[in-house]
Parts: C-alpha cells; sequence; structure tokens
C-alpha cells in the first residue's frame, strides 16, 4: 500500500485531520491518533481499505496484540468511509463483531 508522506504539516492541520476522523462513529481522539499514526490524513484515503490488514498493522506499529474490538471499528470506519448511505445499524462498531454481519444478524 502507498501512503501520501505527509511530513512537515502543521498542528493545526493534524488536529483538523483528528477532528475529520472523529466524525467516524466509535472513533474517538484516542483511535484517531491511531489512525494518524498509521498514516492516514483524511477519511477517505479508508475508502476500501483492508480491516483486517489495518488491525495487523496497528498491532505491529503498538508492538504488541491490541484488543479485536478494534478490527470491528476499522471495519466500520472502512465501511462509513466506503458507503454514501450507510446503514445506520451498521455505522455502530459492535455490529461488526466476527460472525453476526455474515449469519444476517443486525
Amino acid at each position: 500500500m502507498t501512503m501520501t508522506t505527509h511530513k512537515h504539516l502543521s498542528p493545526n492541520i493534524k488536529e483538523a485531520t483528528l477532528k475529520e476522523f472523529r466524525t467516524i462513529p466509535g472513533v474517538g481522539r484516542s483511535i484517531a491518533e491511531d489512525l494518524w499514526s498509521m498514516g492516514f490524513r483524511s477519511v477517505p484515503e479508508l475508502k476500501g481499505q483492508d480491516p483486517e490488514d489495518l488491525y495487523i498493522r496497528l498491532c505491529t506499529l503498538q508492538g504488541q496484540h491490541v484488543d479485536r474490538c478494534m478490527l470491528y471499528v476499522f471495519r466500520c470506519a472502512v465501511y462509513y468511509a466506503s458507503t454514501s448511505k450507510p446503514d445506520t445499524e451498521l455505522l455502530k462498531w459492535w455490529n461488526w463483531k466476527d460472525g453476526l454481519l455474515q449469519n444476517g444478524q443486525h
């Protein structure tokens, strides 16, 4: 995956980006910071990403296992970024738990 390098961005740009990330349902300050640390600079950059890959990247970046709930948040975030008219039930990260969507539950 190729990410645009964003060196020398002003703190105002970072804060605006973190604020934009927090518009994603389930994403608060900490997860917004995680997305920033992973190299994302806008919500549209999440479009089409593989949530499993994002989760593995975050675990690698942090050097430890990250709670699996982050995978569910990533699934929700990618859905949010990739869908123009999202289903409100699918904007709840807990509805992205393993097996729920595959079984038609939500």
